[in-house]
Protein backbone atom coordinates (compact mmCIF):
# COMPACT_ATOMS: atom_id res chain seq x y z
CA UNK A 1 0.00 0.00 0.00
CA UNK A 2 2.85 2.37 0.84
CA UNK A 3 4.43 2.01 -2.60
CA UNK A 4 1.02 2.36 -4.29
CA UNK A 5 0.71 5.70 -2.54
CA UNK A 6 4.20 6.72 -3.67
CA UNK A 7 3.68 5.57 -7.26
CA UNK A 8 0.02 6.47 -7.71
CA UNK A 9 -1.37 7.84 -4.45
CA UNK A 10 -0.50 11.50 -4.76
CA UNK A 11 -1.59 11.45 -8.41
CA UNK A 12 -4.90 9.87 -7.39
CA UNK A 13 -5.19 12.40 -4.56
CA UNK A 14 -4.63 15.31 -6.96
CA UNK A 15 -7.18 13.90 -9.40
CA UNK A 16 -9.73 13.32 -6.64
CA UNK A 17 -9.29 16.89 -5.35
CA UNK A 18 -9.70 18.23 -8.88
CA UNK A 19 -12.78 16.10 -9.53
CA UNK A 20 -14.18 17.05 -6.13
CA UNK A 21 -13.81 20.75 -6.90
CA UNK A 22 -15.59 20.24 -10.21
CA UNK A 23 -18.47 18.47 -8.50
CA UNK A 24 -18.65 21.13 -5.78
CA UNK A 25 -18.67 24.02 -8.27
CA UNK A 26 -21.30 22.33 -10.42
CA UNK A 27 -23.61 21.64 -7.49
CA UNK A 28 -23.05 25.02 -5.83
CA UNK A 29 -23.78 27.08 -8.94
CA UNK A 30 -26.68 24.83 -9.86
CA UNK A 31 -28.28 25.75 -6.51
CA UNK A 32 -27.36 29.44 -6.97
CA UNK A 33 -29.52 29.59 -10.09
CA UNK A 34 -32.17 27.00 -9.16
CA UNK A 35 -33.16 28.12 -5.65
CA UNK A 36 -32.84 31.88 -4.84
CA UNK A 37 -35.76 34.22 -5.68
CA UNK A 38 -33.41 36.41 -7.73
CA UNK A 39 -33.81 34.07 -10.70
CA UNK A 40 -37.42 33.05 -9.98
CA UNK A 41 -38.81 34.75 -13.09
CA UNK A 42 -35.84 33.66 -15.22
CA UNK A 43 -36.68 30.08 -14.26
CA UNK A 44 -40.31 30.66 -15.32
CA UNK A 45 -39.02 31.35 -18.81
CA UNK A 46 -36.19 28.83 -19.00
CA UNK A 47 -36.92 26.13 -16.44
CA UNK A 48 -34.12 23.88 -15.17
CA UNK A 49 -32.05 24.60 -18.29
CA UNK A 50 -30.97 27.88 -16.67
CA UNK A 51 -29.15 26.14 -13.82
CA UNK A 52 -27.93 23.37 -16.15
CA UNK A 53 -26.26 26.04 -18.30
CA UNK A 54 -24.74 28.10 -15.50
CA UNK A 55 -23.35 25.21 -13.41
CA UNK A 56 -21.04 23.89 -16.18
CA UNK A 57 -20.10 27.50 -17.00
CA UNK A 58 -18.58 27.79 -13.51
CA UNK A 59 -16.71 24.51 -14.05
CA UNK A 60 -15.50 25.81 -17.41
CA UNK A 61 -14.08 28.89 -15.72
CA UNK A 62 -12.27 26.71 -13.19
CA UNK A 63 -10.80 24.33 -15.77
CA UNK A 64 -9.86 27.09 -18.20
CA UNK A 65 -7.94 28.61 -15.28
CA UNK A 66 -5.99 25.34 -14.98
CA UNK A 67 -5.48 24.37 -18.63
CA UNK A 68 -2.57 26.74 -19.31
CA UNK A 69 -0.58 26.06 -16.14
CA UNK A 70 0.70 22.55 -17.09
CA UNK A 71 2.18 23.92 -20.32
CA UNK A 72 4.11 26.75 -18.65
CA UNK A 73 7.35 24.83 -19.08
CA UNK A 74 9.65 27.44 -17.59
CA UNK A 75 7.47 27.78 -14.49
CA UNK A 76 7.42 24.00 -14.01
CA UNK A 77 11.18 23.76 -14.50
CA UNK A 78 11.69 26.50 -11.92
CA UNK A 79 9.47 24.69 -9.42
CA UNK A 80 11.09 21.36 -10.22
CA UNK A 81 14.57 22.75 -9.63
CA UNK A 82 13.61 24.44 -6.36
CA UNK A 83 14.24 21.96 -3.57
CA UNK A 84 12.74 24.45 -1.13
CA UNK A 85 9.24 24.06 -2.57
CA UNK A 86 9.39 20.70 -4.34
CA UNK A 87 10.05 17.35 -2.71
CA UNK A 88 10.75 14.31 -4.86
CA UNK A 89 7.07 13.31 -4.75
CA UNK A 90 5.93 16.76 -5.85
CA UNK A 91 8.49 16.78 -8.68
CA UNK A 92 7.13 13.45 -9.87
CA UNK A 93 3.67 15.01 -10.09
CA UNK A 94 5.07 17.89 -12.13
CA UNK A 95 6.40 15.28 -14.55
CA UNK A 96 2.77 14.32 -15.22
CA UNK A 97 1.92 17.83 -16.41
CA UNK A 98 0.79 16.80 -19.90
CA UNK A 99 -1.41 14.02 -18.53
CA UNK A 100 -3.16 16.54 -16.31
CA UNK A 101 -3.38 19.00 -19.23
CA UNK A 102 -5.24 16.36 -21.28
CA UNK A 103 -7.58 15.49 -18.40
CA UNK A 104 -8.50 19.14 -17.93
CA UNK A 105 -9.07 19.46 -21.70
CA UNK A 106 -11.54 16.57 -21.67
CA UNK A 107 -13.31 18.10 -18.68
CA UNK A 108 -13.61 21.38 -20.60
CA UNK A 109 -15.10 19.44 -23.53
CA UNK A 110 -17.64 17.74 -21.23
CA UNK A 111 -18.81 20.97 -19.59
CA UNK A 112 -18.88 22.73 -22.97
CA UNK A 113 -21.26 20.05 -24.26
CA UNK A 114 -23.56 20.38 -21.22
CA UNK A 115 -23.43 24.18 -21.34
CA UNK A 116 -24.17 24.28 -25.08
CA UNK A 117 -27.06 21.81 -24.97
CA UNK A 118 -28.67 23.63 -22.03
CA UNK A 119 -28.37 26.98 -23.82
CA UNK A 120 -29.95 25.54 -26.95
CA UNK A 121 -33.06 24.91 -24.86
CA UNK A 122 -32.73 28.35 -23.25
CA UNK A 123 -32.61 30.07 -26.63
CA UNK A 124 -35.52 28.07 -28.00
CA UNK A 125 -37.71 28.88 -24.99
CA UNK A 126 -36.67 32.55 -24.92
CA UNK A 127 -37.52 32.96 -28.61
CA UNK A 128 -40.79 31.07 -28.19
CA UNK A 129 -41.83 33.22 -25.21
CA UNK A 130 -41.64 36.37 -27.36
CA UNK A 131 -44.23 35.06 -29.78
CA UNK A 132 -46.41 33.28 -27.22
CA UNK A 133 -50.05 34.21 -26.90
CA UNK A 134 -50.73 37.04 -24.49
CA UNK A 135 -52.20 36.34 -21.11
CA UNK A 136 -49.61 33.92 -19.81
CA UNK A 137 -46.95 34.73 -17.23
CA UNK A 138 -44.20 33.87 -19.74
CA UNK A 139 -45.68 36.30 -22.28
CA UNK A 140 -45.92 39.09 -19.68
CA UNK A 141 -42.32 38.51 -18.55
CA UNK A 142 -41.09 38.51 -22.16
CA UNK A 143 -42.88 41.79 -22.87
CA UNK A 144 -41.14 43.56 -19.98
CA UNK A 145 -38.73 46.10 -21.39
CA UNK A 146 -40.92 47.03 -24.35
CA UNK A 147 -42.14 50.13 -22.52
CA UNK A 148 -40.08 53.04 -21.14
CA UNK A 149 -38.96 52.61 -17.52
CA UNK A 150 -39.02 48.82 -17.69
CA UNK A 151 -36.05 46.43 -17.70
CA UNK A 152 -36.21 43.14 -19.55
CA UNK A 153 -35.70 39.61 -18.31
CA UNK A 154 -35.93 37.91 -21.72
CA UNK A 155 -32.74 38.84 -23.59
CA UNK A 156 -34.37 38.13 -26.98
CA UNK A 157 -36.10 41.37 -28.01
CA UNK A 158 -37.25 40.48 -31.51
CA UNK A 159 -40.58 38.84 -32.33
CA UNK A 160 -39.28 36.13 -34.62
CA UNK A 161 -40.26 32.52 -34.12
CA UNK A 162 -38.08 29.43 -34.23
CA UNK A 163 -35.96 28.26 -35.99
CA UNK A 164 -35.09 31.64 -37.53
CA UNK A 165 -35.05 33.27 -34.10
CA UNK A 166 -32.56 30.72 -32.78
CA UNK A 167 -30.21 31.29 -35.73
CA UNK A 168 -30.60 35.04 -35.22
CA UNK A 169 -29.35 34.65 -31.63
CA UNK A 170 -26.47 32.38 -32.67
CA UNK A 171 -25.05 34.75 -35.29
CA UNK A 172 -26.02 38.28 -34.21
CA UNK A 173 -25.80 38.22 -30.41
CA UNK A 174 -22.33 38.49 -28.84
CA UNK A 175 -22.93 35.48 -26.60
CA UNK A 176 -24.21 33.38 -29.51
CA UNK A 177 -21.46 34.31 -31.96
CA UNK A 178 -18.60 33.88 -29.48
CA UNK A 179 -20.17 30.63 -28.32
CA UNK A 180 -20.16 29.25 -31.86
CA UNK A 181 -16.56 30.38 -32.45
CA UNK A 182 -15.07 28.99 -29.23
CA UNK A 183 -16.98 25.71 -29.61
CA UNK A 184 -15.63 25.23 -33.15
CA UNK A 185 -12.13 26.15 -31.95
CA UNK A 186 -12.39 23.61 -29.12
CA UNK A 187 -13.59 20.87 -31.49
CA UNK A 188 -10.65 21.50 -33.84
CA UNK A 189 -8.15 21.58 -30.97
CA UNK A 190 -9.37 18.31 -29.46
CA UNK A 191 -9.85 16.34 -32.69
CA UNK A 192 -6.37 17.31 -33.92
CA UNK A 193 -4.78 16.26 -30.62
CA UNK A 194 -5.29 12.53 -31.07
CA UNK A 195 -2.19 10.35 -31.02
CA UNK A 196 -2.56 9.52 -34.73
CA UNK A 197 -2.64 13.19 -35.77
CA UNK A 198 0.22 14.15 -33.46
CA UNK A 199 2.50 11.43 -34.81
CA UNK A 200 1.61 11.50 -38.49
CA UNK A 201 0.59 15.14 -39.00
CA UNK A 202 2.34 17.08 -36.26
CA UNK A 203 2.01 20.34 -38.17
CA UNK A 204 -1.80 20.01 -38.13
CA UNK A 205 -1.71 19.43 -34.39
CA UNK A 206 0.68 22.35 -33.81
CA UNK A 207 -1.24 24.92 -35.85
CA UNK A 208 -4.74 23.99 -34.64
CA UNK A 209 -3.58 23.96 -31.03
CA UNK A 210 -2.83 27.65 -31.36
CA UNK A 211 -6.52 28.28 -31.84
CA UNK A 212 -6.44 28.46 -28.05
CA UNK A 213 -5.75 32.19 -28.51
CA UNK A 214 -9.13 32.62 -30.25
CA UNK A 215 -10.72 30.32 -27.68
CA UNK A 216 -9.58 32.43 -24.72
CA UNK A 217 -10.44 35.75 -26.36
CA UNK A 218 -13.93 34.48 -27.13
CA UNK A 219 -14.25 33.01 -23.65
CA UNK A 220 -13.41 36.29 -21.92
CA UNK A 221 -15.94 38.36 -23.91
CA UNK A 222 -18.59 35.61 -24.09
CA UNK A 223 -20.46 36.91 -21.04
CA UNK A 224 -20.17 40.61 -21.89
CA UNK A 225 -23.67 40.59 -23.45
CA UNK A 226 -25.17 39.75 -20.02
CA UNK A 227 -27.98 37.63 -21.46
CA UNK A 228 -28.53 35.80 -18.15
CA UNK A 229 -30.60 38.24 -16.13
CA UNK A 230 -31.98 38.21 -12.60
CA UNK A 231 -34.16 40.44 -10.46
CA UNK A 232 -32.29 43.30 -8.78
CA UNK A 233 -31.90 43.45 -5.00
CA UNK A 234 -33.91 46.71 -4.86
CA UNK A 235 -36.74 45.14 -6.81
CA UNK A 236 -36.74 42.02 -4.60
CA UNK A 237 -37.21 44.24 -1.55
CA UNK A 238 -40.58 45.48 -2.84
CA UNK A 239 -41.56 42.67 -5.18
CA UNK A 240 -41.48 39.15 -3.74
CA UNK A 241 -41.71 36.92 -6.83
CA UNK A 242 -42.90 33.88 -4.90
CA UNK A 243 -46.02 35.87 -3.94
CA UNK A 244 -46.44 38.39 -6.75
CA UNK A 245 -46.30 35.93 -9.63
CA UNK A 246 -49.86 34.85 -8.77
CA UNK A 247 -51.20 38.31 -9.64
CA UNK A 248 -49.02 39.11 -12.65
CA UNK A 249 -51.93 40.77 -14.49
CA UNK A 250 -52.10 43.47 -11.79
CA UNK A 251 -48.42 44.39 -11.72
CA UNK A 252 -47.82 48.11 -11.58
CA UNK A 253 -51.36 49.01 -10.51
CA UNK A 254 -52.19 50.77 -7.30
CA UNK A 255 -52.11 48.46 -4.30
CA UNK A 256 -50.51 45.62 -6.29
CA UNK A 257 -46.94 44.46 -6.75
CA UNK A 258 -44.70 46.86 -8.67
CA UNK A 259 -43.27 45.79 -11.99
CA UNK A 260 -40.08 43.74 -11.29
CA UNK A 261 -36.75 45.16 -12.45
CA UNK A 262 -33.92 43.05 -13.84
CA UNK A 263 -30.19 43.32 -14.52
CA UNK A 264 -27.70 41.10 -16.32
CA UNK A 265 -24.96 39.14 -14.56
CA UNK A 266 -21.58 40.85 -14.96
CA UNK A 267 -18.95 38.78 -16.86
CA UNK A 268 -16.86 36.70 -14.45
CA UNK A 269 -14.65 34.55 -16.65
CA UNK A 270 -11.84 37.10 -16.88
CA UNK A 271 -11.39 36.96 -13.11
CA UNK A 272 -10.68 33.23 -13.34
CA UNK A 273 -8.29 33.25 -16.30
CA UNK A 274 -6.42 36.56 -16.07
CA UNK A 275 -3.75 35.12 -13.73
CA UNK A 276 -2.91 32.04 -15.82
CA UNK A 277 -3.08 34.11 -19.02
CA UNK A 278 -0.54 36.54 -17.55
CA UNK A 279 1.75 33.66 -16.51
CA UNK A 280 1.47 32.12 -19.96
CA UNK A 281 2.23 35.48 -21.59
CA UNK A 282 5.39 35.70 -19.47
CA UNK A 283 6.18 32.13 -20.51
CA UNK A 284 5.94 33.05 -24.19
CA UNK A 285 8.06 36.16 -23.67
CA UNK A 286 10.79 34.04 -22.04
CA UNK A 287 10.60 31.58 -24.93
CA UNK A 288 10.86 34.43 -27.45
CA UNK A 289 13.88 35.88 -25.64
CA UNK A 290 15.57 32.49 -25.64
CA UNK A 291 14.79 31.96 -29.32
CA UNK A 292 16.73 35.12 -30.18
CA UNK A 293 19.94 33.83 -28.56
CA UNK A 294 22.54 32.57 -30.99
CA UNK A 295 22.94 28.80 -31.37
CA UNK A 296 25.78 27.28 -33.39
CA UNK A 297 25.65 23.78 -34.87
CA UNK A 298 29.22 22.54 -34.43
CA UNK A 299 28.83 19.03 -35.78
CA UNK A 300 26.30 16.82 -37.56
CA UNK A 301 26.71 13.05 -37.35
CA UNK A 302 24.68 10.70 -39.55
CA UNK A 303 23.83 7.51 -37.66
CA UNK A 304 22.15 4.37 -38.99
CA UNK A 305 18.42 3.81 -38.72
CA UNK A 306 17.52 7.25 -40.19
CA UNK A 307 18.98 9.10 -37.20
CA UNK A 308 21.15 12.23 -37.13
CA UNK A 309 23.00 13.77 -34.19
CA UNK A 310 23.22 17.55 -33.88
CA UNK A 311 25.96 18.89 -31.61
CA UNK A 312 25.41 22.54 -30.70
CA UNK A 313 26.76 25.35 -28.54
CA UNK A 314 24.95 28.29 -26.95
CA UNK A 315 26.29 30.92 -24.59
CA UNK A 316 25.20 30.38 -20.99
CA UNK A 317 23.53 27.03 -21.72
CA UNK A 318 23.43 24.77 -18.65
CA UNK A 319 21.77 21.38 -18.46
CA UNK A 320 21.17 18.39 -16.22
CA UNK A 321 20.93 14.75 -17.23
CA UNK A 322 17.78 13.66 -19.06
CA UNK A 323 16.48 17.15 -19.79
CA UNK A 324 14.92 18.16 -23.09
CA UNK A 325 14.82 21.22 -25.33
CA UNK A 326 12.54 22.62 -28.03
CA UNK A 327 14.15 23.27 -31.39
CA UNK A 328 13.05 25.52 -34.24
CA UNK A 329 14.71 25.60 -37.64
CA UNK A 330 13.47 28.67 -39.59
CA UNK A 331 14.76 27.15 -42.84
CA UNK A 332 12.20 24.37 -42.39
CA UNK A 333 9.40 26.28 -40.60
CA UNK A 334 9.40 29.73 -39.06
CA UNK A 335 6.81 28.80 -36.43
CA UNK A 336 7.16 25.15 -35.45
CA UNK A 337 9.00 24.04 -32.30
CA UNK A 338 9.71 20.35 -31.69
CA UNK A 339 10.87 18.67 -28.43
CA UNK A 340 14.03 16.55 -28.27
CA UNK A 341 15.77 14.89 -25.35
CA UNK A 342 19.34 15.99 -24.74
CA UNK A 343 21.75 13.12 -25.32
CA UNK A 344 24.87 14.92 -24.13
CA UNK A 345 26.12 15.00 -20.54
CA UNK A 346 26.41 18.15 -18.40
CA UNK A 347 30.17 17.56 -18.28
CA UNK A 348 30.56 18.00 -22.05
CA UNK A 349 31.32 21.38 -23.64
CA UNK A 350 28.44 21.07 -26.11
CA UNK A 351 24.86 19.84 -26.04
CA UNK A 352 23.43 17.36 -28.49
CA UNK A 353 20.19 15.79 -29.68
CA UNK A 354 19.45 12.72 -31.78
CA UNK A 355 16.74 13.19 -34.40
CA UNK A 356 15.03 10.27 -36.09
CA UNK A 357 13.75 11.12 -39.58
CA UNK A 358 10.04 10.25 -39.41
CA UNK A 359 8.09 13.22 -40.81
CA UNK A 360 8.09 16.32 -42.99
CA UNK A 361 9.80 18.55 -40.41
CA UNK A 362 12.58 16.10 -39.54
CA UNK A 363 13.06 15.37 -43.26
CA UNK A 364 13.40 19.10 -43.85
CA UNK A 365 15.97 19.38 -41.04
CA UNK A 366 17.87 16.43 -42.50
CA UNK A 367 18.10 18.18 -45.88
CA UNK A 368 18.81 21.63 -44.39
CA UNK A 369 21.86 20.17 -42.59
CA UNK A 370 23.14 18.81 -45.90
CA UNK A 371 22.75 15.19 -44.84
CA UNK A 372 21.27 14.36 -48.25
CA UNK A 373 24.55 15.37 -49.95
CA UNK A 374 27.70 13.28 -50.31
CA UNK A 375 30.26 16.08 -49.96
CA UNK A 376 31.52 17.47 -46.64
CA UNK A 377 29.50 20.41 -45.33
CA UNK A 378 31.25 23.44 -43.80
CA UNK A 379 30.03 24.64 -40.40
CA UNK A 380 29.06 28.06 -41.77
CA UNK A 381 26.64 26.36 -44.17
CA UNK A 382 24.65 24.84 -41.32
CA UNK A 383 21.11 26.24 -40.95
CA UNK A 384 20.21 28.63 -38.16
CA UNK A 385 18.34 27.03 -35.27
CA UNK A 386 16.66 28.41 -32.16
CA UNK A 387 16.62 26.52 -28.86
CA UNK A 388 14.23 26.87 -25.93
CA UNK A 389 15.14 25.13 -22.71
CA UNK A 390 16.40 23.00 -21.16
CA UNK A 391 13.40 21.70 -19.26
CA UNK A 392 13.33 19.18 -16.43
CA UNK A 393 12.07 15.61 -16.67
CA UNK A 394 11.85 12.55 -14.45
CA UNK A 395 15.35 11.40 -15.48
CA UNK A 396 16.87 14.25 -13.46
CA UNK A 397 16.14 12.21 -10.32
CA UNK A 398 18.27 9.23 -11.42
CA UNK A 399 21.18 10.23 -9.18
CA UNK A 400 18.95 10.48 -6.09
CA UNK A 401 18.67 6.65 -5.93
CA UNK A 402 21.31 4.04 -5.12
CA UNK A 403 19.75 1.56 -7.55
CA UNK A 404 17.90 2.34 -10.77
CA UNK A 405 16.26 0.55 -13.67
CA UNK A 406 16.52 2.44 -16.98
CA UNK A 407 14.17 1.20 -19.70
CA UNK A 408 14.23 2.62 -23.22
CA UNK A 409 12.31 1.53 -26.31
CA UNK A 410 13.73 2.44 -29.72
CA UNK A 411 14.70 6.11 -29.94
CA UNK A 412 13.34 6.36 -26.37
CA UNK A 413 16.84 5.47 -25.20
CA UNK A 414 17.98 9.07 -25.76
CA UNK A 415 17.46 10.41 -22.19
CA UNK A 416 19.53 7.54 -20.85
CA UNK A 417 22.39 8.38 -23.21
CA UNK A 418 22.78 11.57 -21.19
CA UNK A 419 22.57 9.65 -17.91
CA UNK A 420 25.12 7.01 -18.93
CA UNK A 421 27.51 9.61 -20.36
CA UNK A 422 27.34 11.56 -17.11
CA UNK A 423 28.01 8.37 -15.14
CA UNK A 424 31.02 7.70 -17.37
CA UNK A 425 32.43 11.20 -16.77
CA UNK A 426 31.90 10.93 -13.02
CA UNK A 427 33.71 7.61 -12.95
CA UNK A 428 36.58 9.03 -15.00
CA UNK A 429 37.10 11.82 -12.48
CA UNK A 430 35.70 11.16 -9.01
CA UNK A 431 33.07 8.56 -8.21
CA UNK A 432 33.36 8.76 -4.43
CA UNK A 433 30.51 11.26 -4.11
CA UNK A 434 28.24 9.33 -6.47
CA UNK A 435 25.18 8.04 -4.61
CA UNK A 436 24.19 5.80 -7.51
CA UNK A 437 25.71 2.34 -7.00
CA UNK A 438 23.91 0.09 -9.48
CA UNK A 439 22.28 0.57 -12.90
CA UNK A 440 20.06 -2.00 -14.62
CA UNK A 441 19.73 -0.84 -18.22
CA UNK A 442 17.17 -2.31 -20.65
CA UNK A 443 16.91 -1.36 -24.30
CA UNK A 444 14.23 -2.78 -26.58
CA UNK A 445 14.59 -2.35 -30.36
CA UNK A 446 12.91 -3.80 -33.43
CA UNK A 447 15.84 -3.38 -35.82
CA UNK A 448 19.53 -4.27 -35.49
CA UNK A 449 20.66 -0.96 -37.04
CA UNK A 450 19.11 0.96 -34.16
CA UNK A 451 21.79 -0.37 -31.81
CA UNK A 452 24.74 0.95 -33.77
CA UNK A 453 24.73 4.63 -32.77
CA UNK A 454 24.50 3.78 -29.06
CA UNK A 455 26.88 0.83 -28.98
CA UNK A 456 30.04 2.99 -28.83
CA UNK A 457 28.87 4.60 -25.58
CA UNK A 458 28.09 1.22 -24.02
CA UNK A 459 31.47 -0.13 -25.09
CA UNK A 460 33.22 2.83 -23.45
CA UNK A 461 31.25 2.33 -20.24
CA UNK A 462 31.92 -1.40 -20.28
CA UNK A 463 35.67 -0.83 -20.63
CA UNK A 464 35.69 1.90 -17.98
CA UNK A 465 33.93 -0.26 -15.39
CA UNK A 466 36.27 -3.18 -16.03
CA UNK A 467 39.35 -0.96 -15.67
CA UNK A 468 38.11 0.14 -12.25
CA UNK A 469 37.18 -3.41 -11.22
CA UNK A 470 33.55 -2.44 -10.97
CA UNK A 471 32.02 -4.31 -13.88
CA UNK A 472 28.94 -5.02 -11.74
CA UNK A 473 28.03 -1.33 -11.59
CA UNK A 474 26.25 -1.48 -14.95
CA UNK A 475 24.08 -4.43 -15.96
CA UNK A 476 22.65 -3.91 -19.42
CA UNK A 477 20.20 -6.06 -21.32
CA UNK A 478 19.58 -5.33 -24.98
CA UNK A 479 16.54 -6.97 -26.54
CA UNK A 480 15.97 -7.36 -30.26
CA UNK A 481 12.20 -7.63 -30.75
CA UNK A 482 12.18 -8.09 -34.53
CA UNK A 483 14.29 -10.17 -36.93
CA UNK A 484 13.97 -12.29 -40.09
CA UNK A 485 15.07 -15.86 -40.81
CA UNK A 486 18.40 -14.95 -42.43
CA UNK A 487 19.33 -12.76 -39.44
CA UNK A 488 18.41 -15.58 -37.04
CA UNK A 489 20.72 -17.98 -38.89
CA UNK A 490 23.56 -15.43 -38.73
CA UNK A 491 23.02 -14.94 -34.98
CA UNK A 492 23.17 -18.69 -34.33
CA UNK A 493 26.42 -19.13 -36.28
CA UNK A 494 28.19 -16.35 -34.35
CA UNK A 495 26.60 -16.93 -30.95
CA UNK A 496 29.72 -18.53 -29.43
CA UNK A 497 32.01 -15.60 -30.26
CA UNK A 498 33.41 -13.55 -27.37
CA UNK A 499 31.63 -10.36 -28.40
CA UNK A 500 28.06 -9.91 -29.55
CA UNK A 501 27.65 -9.99 -33.32
CA UNK A 502 25.24 -7.01 -33.28
CA UNK A 503 26.62 -4.57 -30.71
CA UNK A 504 30.24 -5.64 -30.29
CA UNK A 505 29.68 -5.83 -26.53
CA UNK A 506 30.58 -8.72 -24.26
CA UNK A 507 26.97 -8.88 -23.09
CA UNK A 508 25.00 -10.84 -25.65
CA UNK A 509 21.89 -9.40 -27.27
CA UNK A 510 18.69 -11.11 -26.16
CA UNK A 511 15.81 -11.90 -28.50
CA UNK A 512 12.17 -11.27 -27.78
CA UNK A 513 10.85 -9.24 -24.87
CA UNK A 514 11.83 -9.23 -21.18
CA UNK A 515 9.86 -11.19 -18.62
CA UNK A 516 9.32 -8.17 -16.45
CA UNK A 517 7.96 -10.07 -13.48
CA UNK A 518 11.14 -12.15 -13.29
CA UNK A 519 13.33 -9.07 -13.77
CA UNK A 520 11.62 -7.19 -10.94
CA UNK A 521 11.74 -10.16 -8.58
CA UNK A 522 15.45 -10.71 -9.28
CA UNK A 523 16.31 -7.06 -8.68
CA UNK A 524 14.17 -6.98 -5.51
CA UNK A 525 16.08 -10.01 -4.23
CA UNK A 526 19.43 -8.37 -4.98
CA UNK A 527 18.56 -5.13 -3.17
CA UNK A 528 16.39 -5.81 -0.11
CA UNK A 529 15.25 -2.77 1.83
CA UNK A 530 16.07 -0.38 -1.05
CA UNK A 531 14.16 2.33 -2.89
CA UNK A 532 14.71 1.51 -6.56
CA UNK A 533 13.96 4.11 -9.21
CA UNK A 534 12.32 2.78 -12.39
CA UNK A 535 12.71 5.18 -15.33
CA UNK A 536 11.02 4.68 -18.69
CA UNK A 537 11.04 6.47 -21.99
CA UNK A 538 8.72 4.42 -24.18
CA UNK A 539 5.13 3.63 -25.20
CA UNK A 540 2.09 3.73 -22.95
CA UNK A 541 1.60 -0.05 -23.00
CA UNK A 542 5.07 -0.60 -21.59
CA UNK A 543 4.46 2.17 -19.05
CA UNK A 544 1.34 0.40 -17.77
CA UNK A 545 3.27 -2.86 -17.44
CA UNK A 546 6.19 -1.33 -15.53
CA UNK A 547 3.90 0.72 -13.30
CA UNK A 548 1.94 -2.39 -12.29
CA UNK A 549 5.13 -4.37 -11.70
CA UNK A 550 6.55 -1.53 -9.58
CA UNK A 551 3.48 -1.68 -7.34
CA UNK A 552 3.09 -5.46 -7.17
CA UNK A 553 6.78 -6.12 -6.42
CA UNK A 554 7.06 -3.53 -3.65
CA UNK A 555 6.64 -4.59 -0.05
CA UNK A 556 4.02 -3.22 2.33
CA UNK A 557 6.67 -2.83 5.04
CA UNK A 558 8.20 0.68 4.80
CA UNK A 559 11.58 -0.94 5.49
CA UNK A 560 11.21 -3.33 2.55
CA UNK A 561 12.06 -2.90 -1.12
CA UNK A 562 10.09 -0.26 -3.03
CA UNK A 563 10.07 0.38 -6.79
CA UNK A 564 9.33 4.01 -7.69
CA UNK A 565 8.06 4.35 -11.27
CA UNK A 566 8.88 7.43 -13.37
CA UNK A 567 7.98 8.09 -17.01
CA UNK A 568 9.23 10.71 -19.46
CA UNK A 569 6.47 13.07 -20.62
CA UNK A 570 7.00 15.92 -23.08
Amino acid sequence: MGNWVENEGLSIFVVLVWLGLNVFLFWWYYLVYDVPPKFFYTRILLGRALALARAPAACLNFNCMLILLPVCRNLLSFLRGSSACCSTRIRRQLDRNLTFHKMVAWMIALHTAIHTIAHLFNVEWSVQARVEEKGTLAAVLSSLGDKPGESYVNFFRQTIGNPVGGLYVAFTYLAGLTGVIITLALILIITSSTKTIRRSYFEVFWYTHHLFVIFFIGLVIHGAGRIVRGQTAESLAEHNPEICYKNFTLWGKKGACPIPQFAGNPPMTWKWVVGPMFLYLCERLVRFWRSQQKVVITKVVIHPFKTIELQMMKKGFKMEVGQYIFVKCPAVSKLEWHPFTLTSAPEEDYFSIHVRIVGDWTEGLFNACGCDKQEFQEAWKMPKVAVDGPFGTASEDVFSYETVMLVGAGIGVTPFASVLKSVWYKYCHDATNLKLKKIYFYWLCRDTHAFEWFADLLQSLEAQMQERNNAEFLSYNIYLTGWDESQATHFIVHHEEEKDVITGLKQKTLYGRPNWENEFKTIAGNHPGSRIGVFLCGPEGLADTLSKQSISNSEADPRGVHFIFNKENF
